[in-house]
């Protein structure tokens, strides 16, 4: 990690602190902005962030493959089980990110579209699923921000601990957007795509960093 020099010292962290600056960045300047730019860039659906959010699920899954794929005497059945299911991970939260490109080709099933809370064809918005979608948020990012690489360190396929911001700030502010709900009947601020987008860049960031070191080298 590099060392960040500031007027009252160098601070030297074991993590990255792009998503504390990323939303430094997002919250003190980009919200500011006029022409409601915060709110057509980082809000709704079809949004910037949400195609970047679809691109990185994406290339993690491209990146996942090429790991599958080499070196595969040298690997362990349990960390290839590990690798598939990374990969199917990131290649169903890629499809359901843009609702498995519908609005582009406007081909869906109306089975799942009547039964969706949206009208649109995915998963995670299913009448019953989508009432569990924040605690999936929550503990996936307890799991890859933390439980990963403190119980499971020697499994490739879960992040370290360097990426654990990542993660565990998608899974703070769910448990905070609920809680605020839960004592105190309203929720604070919907800005779950800006908030989601750390969780998939950091499992980008992951894979490419795994296959920057110990593929391509």
């Amino acid at each position: 990690m590099k060392t960040i020099n500031t007027p009252w010292g160098a601070i030297n962290p074991s993590v990255y602190v792009f998503p504390v600056q990323y939303l430094l960045i997002l919250y003190g300047v980009i919200y500011f902005l006029p022409f409601d730019i915060f709110e057509y860039l980082f809000k709704g659906e079809d949004s910037l962030i949400e195609w970047l959010q679809f691109l990185g699920y994406f290339f993690s899954f491209l990146f996942c493959i090429v790991i599958l794929f080499s070196k595969k005497r040298d690997r362990s059945i349990k960390q290839s089980i590990c690798w598939i299911l990374l990969t199917l991970f990131c290649f169903y939260a890629a499809g359901e990110e843009i609702s498995w490109a519908e609005r582009i080709t406007s081909i869906g099933l109306d089975t799942i579209r009547e039964i969706n809370v949206q009208g649109e064809t995915n998963l995670h918005n299913l009448k019953g699923l989508n009432n569990y979608l924040h605690f999936s948020f929550i503990s996936t990012g307890i799991l890859f921000g933390w439980m990963g690489w403190k119980i499971w360190p020697d499994i490739e396929a879960l992040p370290s601990k360097k990426f654990s911001l990542f993660f565990l700030i998608v899974a703070a502010f769910y448990s905070y957007f609920d809680l605020s709900w839960i004592t105190l009947g309203e929720r604070i601020r919907n800005d779950q795509e800006a908030i989601e987008f750390l969780m998939s860049s950091g499992i980008f960031l992951h894979c490419y960093c795994f296959v920057k070191e110990k593929i391509i080298r």
